[in-house]
């Protein structure tokens, strides 16, 4: 089957502060770290012998790319046959020659800029390195009052297939004026400004979308804790099917992305991990996007 995993291990410890950031950050423990590496490297394990197709997305609670065994593992994975993408959310704090060892065809990296943790020049310079590098990858900034200048000049800066993308800063508001600033920048930017409304509409996790934690429990996302089994037990296979989303709303992009009644697949196509649009001109405008639900699939 083909199937997509999101990945996201103990690792917590980041290198950045930012005061917007809602995930937890730790300073890890020598202890704690060689945990999430014996994880982490169990999963690569199991990716690695899978019958499967695979695509897989990294979504560390910390900064990945800083660890070794994280650059080493994307590297490894992305030249297996049975891998069609390997991606990380990642700040891009960490240095890219290791790319050199990586297939630029599979890997690729969705990247977030955080104006005050990084000097501007510098993370622009690894922007511009992937590129040089053909890495496939993506920009993006936490929409901020703060920000926007920052994001701007990026947009003017970046190469120009690189999409910027826009996230809807979490507790904002976005008055239509302020949300106009973002979505010139960004026009896909109208799915982050509001929470959709998800209770009972079909989503793809759970079916062919799974998210697994560093002991290998499977959940149809990070959103929901039920669990559907185990990854390394196979478990989890007896419980994939359509299903209805549980929760009243879903605001994240990992998650709404997947949502069977929004048309980001389409948008997306094979760049749904790293947040690529496949439209070469860039995204279309979301008024000019069509929605066509599949309720008919779901399993009660």
């Amino acid at each position: 089957m083909d199937l997509t995993v999101l990945y996201r291990g103990p690792l917590a410890s980041c290198d950045y502060d930012c005061p917007y950031c809602p995930f937890a950050k730790r300073r890890d423990s020598t202890a704690q770290l060689r945990a999430d590496r014996a994880a982490l490297e169990r999963f690569a394990r199991w990716a690695a012998d899978s019958g499967d197709q695979l695509s897989l997305l990294f979504t560390p609670w910390g900064e990945g790319l800083v660890r070794s065994w994280y650059r080493r593992t994307l590297a490894e994975l992305s030249h297996l046959p049975h891998i069609r993408r390997v991606a990380i959310q990642t700040n891009l704090s960490c240095r890219t020659d290791w790319l050199a060892d990586a297939d630029p065809e599979t890997l690729a990296l969705w990247c977030t800029y955080h104006p005050g943790q990084t000097p501007y020049d510098c993370f622009l310079a690894k922007c511009r390195d992937l590129a040089d590098r053909g890495i496939r990858f993506s920009v993006g900034v936490v929409g901020l009052p703060a920000h926007l200048e920052a994001a701007r000049r990026l947009r003017a800066e970046l190469p120009e297939h690189v999409y910027l993308w826009i996230n809807a800063a979490e507790g904002h508001t976005y008055q239509d004026a302020e949300a106009d600033d973002w979505t010139a920048l960004d026009p896909l930017f109208p799915y982050s400004r509001h929470p959709h409304a998800s209770a009972g509409l079909p989503c793809r996790t759970g079916e062919s979308v799974i998210s697994v934690d560093g002991d290998g429990t499977v959940r149809r996302c990070h959103f929901v804790r039920a669990e559907l089994g185990n990854l390394y037990d196979d478990s989890y296979r007896a419980a994939l099917r359509p299903r209805p989303c549980p929760l009243a709303v879903c605001d994240c992009h990992i998650g709404y992305v997947h949502l069977e009644t929004l048309p980001l697949y389409d948008v997306f196509a094979d760049g749904v991990l790293e947040r690529i649009p496949a439209h070469p001109g860039g995204p279309q405008p979301v008024q000019a996007l069509t929605i066509t639900p599949r309720s008919s699939r779901l399993a009660t």
